[in-house]
């Protein structure tokens, strides 16, 4: 083998051997409890960040503001983990009003992180664990991107424990859900290992989406609440139509209420927060 492939092959060993090292430690998308608590202080606010074992299951959250509050429960898209949400468990003015919680979903965060799970499974542990918070007082759900299909499933399992539902940027349509065949070519084999951090539990729990949309039809003949759903027209990874979709499934409410951006992406929870926060103070 002439010497210029030998030391081709080397080169291209050694990038792929620092891949594998980096696609173990990167794109985790969480931060460190210690370090959100310092960036918590800073602002003159205690962050708590409990795991809580629900049937075994380390489930971990991030929490500010007052037992004795009603809540806002933040329940974030893919990937992501409970800092998504971040500056409004920071917001004084909402302080004022609600108790804040922000959960990492099942397999992302520090819940079990990379081990991904069903709509279904994640909205088992998380009703559960909504048992163990529920302070008596009115709840709101708030999700974002993949986190809106699950706060559903939430909503329809504790009733009695949600006042409002709120979705951002809602993947629900699963006619939207288009097979993408290459990914369970990655997880089921050794190209996972390929993947980087949080990509890699995205990547399984976004092949098995379109079967939980549609297995989740039946959840919202349990929801009553009063439902917000904003979203953006120019979305490129969350079609605007899931709106028309959601509303259609929604027979057993009439008070749901639609904002449209016209000229928004995927992440009004980041460019909208302002009118979001509005929004959920109307709502205390």
């Amino acid at each position: 083998m002439p010497r210029w492939m030998k030391r081709s092959f080397m080169i291209i060993g050694i990038i792929l051997l620092l891949w594998l090292l980096m696609a173990q430690s990167c794109m985790k998308m969480r931060i460190s409890d210690k370090k959100a608590k310092q960036q918590f202080n800073q602002a003159g606010l205690v962050l708590q960040t409990p795991v809580m074992k629900i049937n075994g299951f380390p489930l971990h959250y991030a929490q500010t503001g007052s037992d004795t509050m009603p809540t806002l429960l933040f329940v974030h898209g893919s990937p992501g983990s409970w800092d998504a949400f971040k500056a409004y468990l920071k917001n004084k003015e909402l302080l004022q009003h609600y108790r804040i919680i922000s959960v990492d979903r099942p397999g992302f965060g520090y819940s079990d992180f990379g081990n991904a799970m069903s709509l279904a499974a994640q909205a088992t542990i998380l009703t559960a664990w909504m048992d163990s918070i529920n302070n008596n007082k009115p709840m709101i759900i708030i999700g974002h991107s993949l986190g809106s299909p699950l706060a559903i499933k939430l909503a329809a399992a504790r009733p009695q424990y949600t006042k409002t539902l709120v979705l951002l940027a809602g993947s629900q349509d699963p006619s939207l859900e288009k097979p993408e065949k290459w990914r369970p070519v990655l997880f089921k084999t050794p190209l996972n290992l390929l993947i980087p951090g949080a990509l890699r539990p995205s990547n399984e729990e976004l092949w098995y989406l379109k079967k939980d949309l549609v297995e989740m039809k039946p959840d919202y003949e349990k929801i009553s609440c009063p439902v917000y759903i904003l979203h953006g027209k120019k979305d490129m990874l969350v079609p605007y139509s899931n709106v028309a979709y959601t509303q259609t499934m929604l027979t057993k409410t009439d008070s749901v209420f639609i904002t449209s951006f016209e000229k928004e992406n995927h992440f009004i929870v980041w460019t909208r927060e302002k009118e979001i926060v509005e929004l959920l103070l109307k709502l205390k």
